[in-house]
């Protein structure tokens, strides 16, 4: 088990233990606020971290003369202290579209300790590194491990340059380039490349790749681990290039098949559970990733995210394997650290369904799965409990399988799905819910809480909440926390404002659907009779009240940065509504010879892109340069770019076509308005191809258009809204 200098000997440390100034050298939690607040604000704080590692997680607040103490027992938890203080005394917040943080001069009275009821504070999904961190650079990576560190989280799951370690062990193994290539998928979608959903695809990776993927990792995992955090890291979980038969011409590999409508020549393969390869290629990745980076903790393989068990016809043989799956990939970490722990996700137990609905992740089929595994050596990330309650509205996981068996388990959301925007997910779900898990009597070894969505940098007050959760035992008032909330975030809570947010709760916050998208973001033509039309970002009168009410706000919050980004928001929102309804009119025109009326909806659709170009967030230029900045030339620079845009528009096949859907300034004005032109001016026999084409095109065209942001957008928001309510 990795452990930092702090861990290893009794420490209380304080700005005023030491002797001289001069000499300190500052913790690792108090650098993370200094970057967070800045150098002054900072000086506020005195940290103290205490070894206690016989109790969970503590942190302490006390007033000292002018200064205000944070002990705790880790880095994590001087970290959060430092952070509660700021919320729930200064009324001060730090988020991804921005921070408020002011101390007054003399810092207001505090006395009190919060101890938190899990070991482990989670987060991330493994596809998160693929819809939203997947070419981030070490700038934002490190202000993302601030961000984790003052919302209390301790276990991030990342991708711990699992492709380049990887590449090593099949280069040993024997297997040549172009074998390797054509195993490797692109960088946005190594995700799924991880999980055996896909072999392929978007590459051949520039050779520079695996170079900059390691310093990368080094750079975070140095981080995380001098603030005591414990990552989790891919491991190898059976998948293997098709190539491996020239070596193995005996070994038995199977053929997996994934819902994402790729080619068939994308297919992954995994070796067979009785081969003595399975293990020998899992020990010898763990090898050469702890003689990379060191020893690790937790390793993450999923065999079978999303898909069919390729097992044998007879039913006890059929038990036989995955007990044999399970027992290999364990196997295969143990023989490289006997101390690691398994990482499982959760989230296929209660998706993965035959077409009569039936699991079949029965308690039987997953008992035997993990069975041949130490208690204390798997950990499973129990990930959609929103999904269970709300949704399939069937028993938690935690419940159908008992406590998952007595291994270790983390109860978790996923709050979102492929990066999409719209304000979406039911607050007091969220709020409520966590505590029917720790009061479980059945629970056994719950270890941690956490969030886990697909893509980020969205509904932040989703995430502001549920990093509160995770330092509480109880369930929230959402009505006294949202008040709170609202001051940390804008400065204050009238009553218009309290009006607001009670009306979000009935409308877009008091719903879940688990893929809000617009009409406009799907392809431009008008859906066969009986099929489902897609358009599923929440609707009613009472949404637009809301609207309408939080905007009226603006004399009084309109100096805030983040009651502007929040009503720009919200309004692009409503009007992508008002679009939706428009487009449905006019393809329910069966002549649709109204190119006047398209141009019409469409520059609406450019009022919103331009109203978005003030958010920090929604941008496609942002995307892009982080995209093109991992290259080194224009070559690798022009692939990453369009890998980047394949992801987030036709990502591989039709089924995934537009799945991430985001609502961003540049996608809306250079790819959704003018496929929706196109389509509809094409004169051609086959206009669904003469579309595709259009979006390959798009996708490998460097470049994103110019737009100049509104100098007051929140006048431009408030005409909009007003003069389409009225159209009404």
């Amino acid at each position: 088990m990795i452990k930092t200098a702090f861990q290893t000997i009794i420490l209380v440390i304080g700005f005023a233990s030491c002797a001289d100034q001069a000499e300190y050298q500052p913790l690792a939690s108090e650098k993370v606020l200094t970057r967070l607040i800045g150098e002054e604000k900072s000086k506020s704080f005195v940290f103290q971290l205490v070894k206690d590692n016989e109790k969970p997680e503590w942190f302490e607040l006390n007033k000292e003369g002018n200064k205000i103490v944070v002990k705790g027992n880790s880095q994590i938890a001087l970290c959060r202290g430092a952070y509660d203080y700021l919320k729930q005394e200064c009324n001060s917040i730090i988020s991804w579209s921005g921070k408020k943080v002011k101390i007054p001069e003399d810092p207001p009275e505090v006395k009190r300790k919060v101890e938190t009821p899990f070991q482990f504070r989670y987060y991330f999904n493994v596809v998160t590194h693929g819809y939203t961190t997947a070419y981030w650079n070490w700038e934002r990576w490190e202000q993302e491990i601030d961000w984790m560190a003052v919302h209390g989280i301790n276990m991030p799951l990342i991708g711990g340059a699992h492709e380049a370690i990887l590449a090593r062990v099949f280069e040993d193994l024997g297997l040549n380039k172009q074998e390797i290539d054509q195993y490797f998928s692109g960088p946005a979608h190594f995700p799924w490349n991880r999980m055996g959903n896909l072999n392929g695809w978007d590459g051949a990776l520039p050779t520079s790749y695996f170079d900059e993927q390691v310093k990368l990792t080094h750079q975070m995992l140095n981080r995380m681990r001098a603030l005591g955090m414990s990552p989790i890291v891919h491991a190898f979980a059976g998948f293997v290039p098709k190539g491996i038969k020239r070596i193995y011409p005996d070994e038995e590999v199977r053929e997996l098949g994934w819902g994402g409508g790729l080619p068939l020549e994308h297919n992954a393969f995994i070796l067979s559970p009785n081969s003595p390869l399975f293990v020998e290629l899992g020990k010898r990745y763990i090898q050469e990733w702890e003689k990379e980076f060191g020893a690790g903790e937790y390793y993450l393989a999923d065999s079978f995210n999303e898909m069919d068990v390729p097992l044998a016809a007879d039913p006890v043989e059929a038990q036989k394997e995955l007990t044999g799956f399970g027992k290999s990939v364990y196997q295969s970490i143990k023989e490289a650290n006997t101390e690691a722990t398994w990482v499982m996700q959760g989230w296929t137990f209660p998706y993965h369904k035959d077409q009569d609905g039936n699991l079949f992740w029965t308690p039987e089929r997953l008992g035997a799965l993990v069975s041949e595994v130490p208690d204390d050596k798997l950990l499973i990330l129990d990930l959609a409990n929103e999904y269970n309650h709300v949704f399939w509205k069937i028993d938690p996981s935690w419940k159908m399988y008992e406590g998952f068996f007595g291994k270790k388990w983390i109860y978790s959301f996923i709050p979102n799905m492929g990066g999409k925007v719209p304000l979406n997910g039911i607050l007091d779900v969220y709020a409520t819910i966590p505590e029917l898990a720790l009061n479980y009597e059945k629970k056994k070894n719950l270890v941690g809480f956490g969030f886990a969505p697909e893509g980020i940098e969205n509904n932040e007050i989703i995430y502001e909440l549920l990093s509160d959760i995770g330092w509480r035992n109880s369930k929230i008032d959402l009505d006294v926390w949202i008040e709170k909330y609202s001051v940390q975030r804008y400065g204050k809570f009238p009553d218009q404002l309290k009006q607001a947010f009670n009306e979000l709760n009935e409308s877009c916050f008091g719903t879940f659907t688990d893929h809000p998208m617009h009409r406009y973001q799907f392809r431009p033509y008008k859906k066969p009779e009986g099929v489902e039309d897609h358009a599923t970002v929440h609707r009613s009168e009472k949404f637009e009240e809301a609207v309408g009410t939080f905007l009226s706000c603006s004399d009084e919050l309109g100096a805030s940065e983040l009651f502007v980004f929040d009503a720009i928001e919200l309004t692009v929102q409503y009007l992508g509504l008002v679009v939706d309804e428009k487009l449905l009119k006019f393809l329910d025109d069966e002549k649709n010879e109204r190119p006047t009326e398209l141009q019409e909806i469409m520059d609406i659709l450019l009022v919103m892109d331009r109203l978005l170009a003030t958010h920090p967030n929604h941008s496609l230029q942002r995307w892009v340069d982080f995209a093109r900045n991992w290259g080194a030339t224009s070559e690798e620079k022009d692939y990453y770019e369009s890998n980047a845009k394949r992801l987030i528009t036709t990502w591989g096949g039709d089924p995934v076509n537009d799945y991430s859907g985001r609502v961003w300034s540049g996608l809306i004005r250079d790819y959704y308005v003018p496929r929706w032109i196109n389509y509809h001016s094409d004169q051609g026999t086959d206009k669904k191809q003469s579309m595709r084409d259009w979006e390959e095109k798009w996708i490998t065209t460097p470049g994103v258009s110019t737009v100049e942001a509104y100098d007051d957008p929140l006048d431009i928001a408030y005409k909009m809204y007003a003069e389409y309510k009225k159209t009404k």
